[in-house]
């Protein structure tokens, strides 16, 4: 068993406590679903928004989620970079599993898709 890392992002369309809420959950939840990952699997849970998100801690949609209590989870803010894209939600979880590398599902939805149109399946 090692840890790997998943990687994942989303979009809201403003900066509302409840579209960040909805969207981290729906992301976080995607991600272990389609990597096998179990709440007692994670390792921790990094999520960084853009500037423009500031109506809510994402935290608080995992640490929510049934059997997510425990896991470690952290928020900070994106770097400000010029032509970035606009209220953008990402995830790094760090997770103990036997997959290898090149087999982990990266997840990205709605317009966060636009960030890695290579890993779309």
């Amino acid at each position: 068993m090692t840890v790997r890392g998943i990687r994942g992002a989303t979009t809201v369309v403003a900066d509302e406590a409840g579209y960040v809420l909805v969207a981290t959950e729906s992301l976080v939840k995607e991600m272990a679903e389609l990597n096998n990952v179990n709440p007692t699997d994670i390792v921790s849970v990094v999520i960084s928004t853009t500037q423009d998100i500031a109506s809510a801690f994402p935290a608080k949609a995992v640490r929510s989620i049934q059997g997510w209590t425990f896991v470690p989870v952290m928020c900070t803010h994106e770097m400000n970079v010029p032509g970035g894209m606009p209220l953008c939600i990402r995830v790094l979880m760090h997770v103990n599993t036997e997959t290898p590398q090149n087999d982990i599902q990266h997840i990205y939805q709605n317009e966060a898709v636009k960030l890695r149109p290579d890993l779309q399946k």
